[in-house]
Parts: C-alpha cells; sequence; structure tokens
C-alpha cells in the first residue's frame, strides 16, 4: 500500500520505517526541515536502538521517503497522524494545536476512500470531532483511531510486532473499510498471532490513556509502599517479588524508585484528568492526582536521602548523577526524574555532575546549569556520593572496588534497585537503596 505519516517526531519516524520494513510504500511528513533532512540521509534525530539501521535498510529499498511538504501526502490510501500532544503550558490538559494544524493541512492531500488514521494520543472525545469535519470535506474518506503502545528503548520491535492492535471506527460499511484498510496495512503482524481488537472511538482513544494510567498508578503504588518499608525496616523488592507472584497482579512495573517520566505517562495521566473533568467526571480520576503527587514526591525524597547519606548538609558535596534519560536505551529527557532531583541537588548547594551514555546533550539543552561529564570515571572521580537514577547496563556492571578507588567518599544512593547490596557493602559501601533496609 501507499502510506503517509504526518509527524515524524518519536513516534511516526519510527512508524514510518517500520511500515516499510513491512513492505509498504512511505512518505514521512514533517514541518522541521532540519528533521526531514536527517531522516532522509538516515540519521535518526534520536536515540533508539535499531532504528538507524533500519531507516538505511529501508532507504535503499526506495520504499520509504521523507519530505517536508504536505503534497507529498497525495497518492496514499492511509494517511497515519503520528503528531505530538504535549501538555498545555499551565494546565494539565494536552495541547491540540500540532494535531489539528496537522489534520487540517492533510485535507487538502485527501482522495475518496482514504482512511485517515490517528495514532496520537489524544483527550477522549478528539476523534468524534475530526470525523465530523472530516465528513463535512471529504464524505468518502474514513476517519479511524489507532493508538499506539510502543516502548520507548523498544520501539521498533513494538511497532513490528505489538501485542495488539486496537482500531477506533465508525459504525456500518465505513467502519468496515477502515478495518480492511488497516489489516492490509497490519497484514504481516496479523498473519503471525498479533491480536485485533475494534471498537468505537471512544473506547479506542480511551485504551491508550486508561492502560497508561494503570501503569503510572502501579508504579506509584509500590513507590508507597517504598515509603512505608522505609519507616518499618521491610524491604520492597522482596514484597513486590511476593505480590508479583499473585497472577493477578504480576511483577511488571512493581519496581520501586525516583519514579516515572519520560513524555507519556506523566503528560497522558494529567491530560486524562483534565479530559474527565470537562466532561463532568472529575471525581472518578481523583485518585490519579495522588498516583501524579506520590511519582513527584519521590524526587524531593531521593534529595532528602542524599542528604542524610552524606552527613546531613549538601553544601560544597559532590555529587555525581548516574544518568539524565528518563529511562535506558533513550535520549528521551522530557520530564526526566534524574534531572529534576540533579537539578534540585544543585539548587541545595551541592556540586553536581551528570553523565549518561545518550541524553548529555539533551539534558544540556534544558538544564543549563549544571555540570556534564561523558567519560563515566572521570565523572565519578573525586564524588562524594554516586546517585544512579537511570539504570543503564553501564551503570549495573560499575565494579564497585573500581569506583572505591576514584571517588572521596564511599556512598552510593541505588535510586532504581538495581545493584547487589552484599557487594557494595562488602567492598565498604554506604549503600542506600529505596524502600530497603
Amino acid at each position: 500500500m501507499r502510506i503517509s505519516v504526518i509527524g515524524c517526531g518519536y513516534l511516526g519516524a519510527v512508524h514510518a520505517a517500520c511500515m516499510a520494513k513491512l513492505g509498504h510504500d512511505v512518505i514521512g511528513i514533517d514541518v522541521d526541515e532540519r528533521k526531514i533532512g536527517e531522516l532522509q540521509a538516515g540519521r535518526a534525530p534520536f536515540f533508539e536502538p535499531g532504528l538507524p539501521e533500519l531507516l538505511e535498510e529501508v532507504l535503499a529499498t526506495g520504499r520509504l521517503k521523507f519530505s517536508s511538504s504536505m503534497a507529498d501526502a497525495k497518492g496514499a490510501q492511509v494517511h497515519f497522524l503520528c503528531v505530538g500532544t504535549p501538555q498545555r503550558k499551565g494546565e494539565y490538559a494536552a495541547d491540540m494545536r500540532y494535531v489539528d494544524a496537522a489534520f487540517l493541512a492533510l485535507l487538502d492531500s485527501l482522495e475518496p476512500g482514504n482512511v485517515v488514521a490517528g495514532k496520537s494520543t489524544v483527550p477522549v472525545g478528539t476523534a468524534a470531532r475530526l470525523a465530523d469535519d472530516l465528513a463535512d470535506c471529504h464524505p468518502e474518506a474514513i476517519l479511524a483511531w489507532n493508538p499506539e503502545f510502543l516502548r520507548e528503548g523498544f520501539a521498533v520491535k513494538d511497532t513490528l510486532t505489538p501485542d495488539r492492535f486496537v482500531y477506533g471506527v465508525p459504525e456500518g460499511a465505513a467502519g468496515i473499510a477502515a478495518t480492511a484498510a488497516l489489516d492490509e496495512v497490519y497484514y504481516t503482524p496479523l498473519s503471525m498471532g498479533t491480536r485485533r481488537l475494534t471498537a468505537d472511538y471512544a473506547t479506542a482513544e480511551l485504551v491508550k490513556a486508561a492502560a497508561n494510567s494503570f501503569l503510572a498508578t502501579k508504579i506509584s503504588f509500590i513507590n508507597a509502599m517504598a515509603e512505608v518499608c522505609e519507616v518499618t525496616g521491610a524491604d520492597v523488592t522482596v514484597l513486590a517479588d511476593a505480590i508479583g507472584m499473585d497472577e493477578r497482579i504480576g511483577r511488571k512495573f512493581l519496581n520501586a524508585g525516583v519514579g516515572f517520566g519520560g513524555g507519556c505517562l506523566p503528560k497522558d495521566i494529567r491530560a486524562f484528568m483534565a479530559r474527565a473533568g470537562e466532561l463532568g467526571a472529575n471525581q472518578a480520576l481523583t485518585f490519579l492526582r495522588e498516583v501524579d503527587d506520590i511519582n513527584v514526591r519521590r524526587r524531593m525524597r531521593v534529595v532528602e536521602l542524599t542528604r542524610t547519606l552524606v552527613g546531613g548538609s549538601l553544601l560544597g558535596k559532590r555529587i555525581t548523577v548516574l544518568g539524565a534519560a528518563f529511562k535506558p536505551n533513550s535520549d528521551d529527557v522530557r520530564d526526566s526524574p534524574a534531572l529534576s532531583i540533579a537539578a534540585q541537588l544543585q539548587l541545595q548547594g551541592a556540586d553536581v555532575t551528570v553523565t549518561d551514555p545518550e541524553a548529555i546533550e539533551g539534558a544540556r539543552r534544558r538544564f543549563p546549569e549544571l555540570s556534564y561529564e561523558a567519560d563515566l570515571e572521570t565523572a565519578m572521580a573525586q564524588a562524594d556520593a554516586l546517585l544512579l537514577l537511570t539504570e543503564w547496563d553501564e551503570y549495573r556492571a560499575i565494579s564497585p572496588e573500581m569506583a572505591g578507588e576514584i571517588v572521596s567518599a564511599k556512598n552510593l544512593l541505588d535510586g532504581r534497585n538495581v545493584m547487589e547490596p552484599a557487594a557494595w557493602r562488602s567492598a565498604g559501601w554506604n549503600y542506600k537503596g529505596i524502600g530497603r533496609p
């Protein structure tokens, strides 16, 4: 099929490359000409494992091209809207300007029978509104909503072999036609057993909001348990193992630490709360406000733990923060707990150095006041405390003996509970985990 992908940020660039990998002819379109130039040259404008190699492969076949002209979308049978929906400044609600602008610009390129498939995470009601607008201009085109469920660091795998597809489609013949078109787009993963659900627009939109809210709730739940463990002497990691054995609960996302961040969970649960309030159902999601509060509270808790670790005062203490990205295998620093903690430590008088394998440049743009060092050993030299805040494999593999030779004081705060406490303590380190005795 011929496919257009509107918006070539994190979601769109990965989706475009993966659709070409599946055999389709794809045109990726974005208003950012610098980004388009990078992608057309086979360079990913962000770090995502496997994407540079995939771009090189599919660009060589001629099935993938990038453009800054919306006119190049003409002739495509399916148009995927992959535009960002950031949190609106000063509010919880999602900023829909970019989705609306992309949709409006696309209208001139649509032809009868085309399917416009939204993948952006949007407030419930958006698809119905856009479907009405589409019916006024192009009554023979169809709107579908096809939410994405990719994880940063695993985006290529999650797009090529997802765990499920969800189609939000209209009733009747239009819905049947949209479903058939999307089934053709996803023929390969569907033939390999990927499950597919069809639903109305509102349900498809709510699937993403509900899934992210549930994941955020699990993370904040175990972090709340970590707070209880710290005052009782219990071990949150053993607690999580035990309750995770209950198949109704499961172990995934029950890892206590510095909390969640990134460009999805924080903004998505806030946008969900905001939309529920607009629809008169704000009481239904009051628990998400506490989920969000617990998550933010973890960051200040790490600052206090660090203060205790270095003897009660942060003034003049050299602190090395291991990790700037919000998660490993990504250079995404949006709402990064690690950077938020680093900035707060510096505000309270510490001398902070941040290191990260991939995210330093992005971190420097967001927090230019912090010091950065790409070389791990140089970053750790003469530190009064190491804070592991992003669990890159490079940091998991640090030898306590090697690190002990270059730091000033053997203090480690394991903000992700991924190090082996006994190994560090036996090497003379003052080890502190989150919610662990």
